[in-house]
């Protein structure tokens, strides 16, 4: 999904780019797998969302700074959502503008947010493709999936362009969800010993964190979550049958308690069920919500869907936990920067989210004719989440030490910088592993590095579809794996009167990975070429931009979390 220099480098010094385009660097270039089945009828309805320019971004950083460090005396003392809204809230004049335009083509269907700063208008094609020139929608296909995206770049009115982010609904094909190896199972040896075992499973999992018994939620005001894109659905079914195989041995709810969002009708998804079976398996016996985005509506883009819901809902579950994310090349600077304050909101909120790092190591971004350097992945590049990495069992039959899963995604972001919480870890490993580092025309030396901490990602036992599956693998389910424990924490805070965890970053950094089981043995995928040979970066003592600080040593982290 790379936008080849040719193309990118007229639109950058084009003199439309500084009066109406947006998004100038935007990839628009259609993915292989997606297939062209034709224009949009100019009668056709769209759904489009206009990203109003916010106010004080500066100031909420500052406040999200000092409510996630734990040596700030503002540490814990989180926002509600109409402190948020009335921090960031777009200007009158901001509003006015951009609803006059709007307005002036008959676009009137509009919904907003509690924090003013979103706009979602129904609109027809004909109508879309005038108030935004240069747009051409089209319908695309892939498996099934039908979705409609502009074969062009879009433009606004000068004076408009400075009222306005982007407009979501025209670029940014989802990516391309995985697809795990499935091989065949035998119910009746899923439970065995916790020294031999014939792949990853709650037990496992619980023996391997140092996770007792009585190691469950308990408060009354603790849940926890997980999104979904891209039509992948959990099934009930699926989930109490897992929890009949695999939750024997601590409390556990067998039904999640909210759903945000509509349940598809089709099969489940191994995505979506990898996500809730793990995530109320650590996190077991705390309330769980999944936010699911049915795809029903062909011009929305899931993921800003979801990005939506979280900033307009004043009382949402405190840790969620996504497996999504795209190459940052791909997408343009303006809709990271504008999600990147999102993340932000959600921070100062309270909110804990956690990304998966990706299932393709460095990656790799074929630039030119033998021009290769490591392809970052967003939102795991953000300097506003935490990021989950992957790690591996060193014998992947027994409860031995964890190495590093050679998918697990990891590096340097090109669009960030490094935030100062992590300035001095990063220095660290790259003082430390210095004679054996990639070149550094491969990555960004000065870039928000990542990931955070990791977990477990390879050979997950999953039910779907009634059937247990083994070989599961990926950072999508290293996620939700944190993502419950760090839920289990919380509930102790909330027990003892403390605020929940909130950005965990801050405080992540500063525990130097006390808490955490070191990975240092390992290297993840980078480009195969003939500089790297395949090879991203190495695990090392302490943080690394493969496993991060490491995997959860549960007690010792709650200690060292609620100190």
């Amino acid at each position: 999904m790379c936008m080849p220099l040719a193309v990118v480098i007229p639109l950058l010094f084009s003199p439309l780019v500084w009066s109406g385009y947006l998004e100038f660097d935007q990839n628009v270039l259609v993915p292989e797998d997606w297939t062209r089945v034709g224009r949009l009828r100019p009668t056709e309805k769209l759904e489009l969302t206009f990203a109003l320019v916010q106010q004080n971004v500066d100031v909420l950083e500052e406040t999200l700074k000092v409510v996630s460090d734990p040596d700030s005396p503002q540490y814990g003392k989180y926002l509600q959502l109409e402190e948020v809204a009335s921090l960031v809230h777009p200007s009158d004049a901001s509003q006015k503008v951009v609803r006059s335009w709007l307005q002036s083509y008959g676009v009137t269907n509009c919904l907003t947010v509690h924090t003013q700063d979103f706009l979602q208008c129904t609109l027809t094609a004909e109508v879309a493709e005038t108030l935004l020139p240069g747009s051409r929608f089209h319908r695309y296909v892939r498996d099934g999936q039908s979705i409609v995206r502009s074969s062009a770049p879009y433009s606004v009115p000068s004076d408009v362009a400075q009222h306005l982010d982007f407009v979501g609904g025209l670029h940014r094909f989802p990516p391309k969800g995985q697809k795990p190896s499935i091989a065949s199972s035998n119910s009746k040896e899923l439970q065995r010993s916790e020294s031999f075992h014939l792949g990853v499973t709650p037990a496992v999992l619980r023996a391997r964190y140092n996770m007792t018994a009585t190691d469950v939620g308990s408060a009354q005001n603790n849940s926890q979550a997980v999104a979904q894109f891209l039509e992948q659905y959990y099934s009930p079914a699926d989930l109490a049958e897992f929890m009949s195989l695999f939750g024997g041995g601590f409390q556990h709810l067998s039904k999640v308690d909210r759903v945000v969002g509509t349940q598809g009708t089709g099969k489940a998804g191994i995505e979506a069920s990898l996500d809730v079976e793990y995530i109320m398996s650590t996190g077991a016996n705390i309330p769980t919500w999944v936010f699911t985005n049915p795809g029903r509506h062909e011009s929305q883009e899931p993921f800003l869907q979801w990005v939506v819901l979280v900033s307009n809902m004043s009382d949402l579950p405190r840790v969620h936990t996504i497996s999504y994310g795209d190459d940052e090349d791909s997408l343009s600077t303006a809709y990271m920067q504008r999600i990147n304050t999102e993340f932000m909101k959600a921070g100062v909120r309270g909110l804990s989210l956690l990304f998966a790092s990706g299932d393709s190591g460095a990656g790799c971004w074929h630039m030119g004719k033998q021009q290769n350097s490591f392809r970052p992945s967003f939102p795991a590049s953000s300097p506003y989440v935490t990021t989950v990495g992957g790690t591996s069992f060193k014998n992947p039959f027994k409860l031995t030490y964890e190495v590093t899963d050679y998918i697990s995604g990891g590096g340097f972001s090109n669009v960030f910088k490094m935030p100062d919480y992590q300035a001095s870890a990063v220095a660290g490993y790259l003082k430390t592993v210095a004679a054996t580092l990639p070149p550094k025309s491969y990555f960004n030396v000065s870039g928000r590095a990542y990931p955070d901490m990791a977990a477990l990602s390879d050979n997950y036992w999953v039910v779907v579809n009634r059937v247990p599956m083994p070989w599961v693998s990926g950072t999508s389910a290293s996620t939700p794996v944190v993502g419950g424990i760090l839920s289990l924490i919380n509930d102790k805070r909330l027990t003892k009167g403390l605020p929940v965890l909130g950005f965990l970053n801050p405080r992540l950094y500063k525990l130097k990975g006390q808490g955490l089981f070191d990975v240092t043995e390992g290297c993840h995928l980078g480009c195969f070429d003939e500089q790297v040979q395949g090879q991203g970066f190495c695990a090392a003592p302490s943080w690394d931009p493969v496993t991060g600080w490491g995997t959860p040593n549960y007690p010792a982290l709650l200690t060292a979390l609620l100190a």
